[in-house]
């Protein structure tokens, strides 16, 4: 039997929470790549060149999708993309140096910024994102529309 869950008004607020705060601290990550914010990804305070790889490709990501996801615009391929990134650099930069055990090569943070983008992936933006805002717009322009024949053909077949 299919269900359908209608989310509530607290339910709607901590899905927008989670995807806000982790498109923010992901965009961090890009700051403090590109523009060195933070210490920079060296901990000496320098920026890396924006094309440079990996660190200024995935900075330049990071900054980019980060913000997509954190508006909630494009987010399922934001957030696809982003998951990719960070399963790349779990296993490309985290496992070669400790082991598979995110504890001990210190990949927490990778681990769990895939999965939360795995989640908003697959289930979109939530109520409060530039995605259903854009939808609700499309809505409304299509429910402007006029009647066409196409209805009264089909009631006619279901004998309505």
């Amino acid at each position: 039997m299919d269900h359908v869950h209608e989310h509530n008004g607290i339910e709607r607020a901590a899905w927008a929470a989670l995807r806000v705060v982790a498109g923010l601290s992901f965009m961090t990550h890009g700051l403090q790549k590109l523009f060195g914010m933070w210490g920079g990804p060296m901990g000496n305070g320098q920026a890396v060149p924006a094309f440079s790889f990996p660190f200024g490709v995935s900075g330049i990501l990071e900054l980019v999708l980060g913000l997509l996801i954190a508006i909630g615009l494009f987010t399922r391929v934001a957030a696809f993309v982003a998951a990719g990134e960070m399963a790349v650099a779990y296993f490309w930069q985290h496992v070669p140096n400790g082991g598979i055990v995110p504890l001990a090569n210190h990949g927490e943070p990778a681990v769990l910024y895939c999965f939360i983008f795995l989640f908003l992936a697959v289930f979109g933006g939530g109520a409060y994102s530039v995605d259903a805002m854009l939808r609700r717009g499309r809505a409304d322009r299509i429910s402007d529309l006029p009647a066409g024949p196409a209805p009264d053909r089909a009631r006619d077949r279901i004998g309505a």
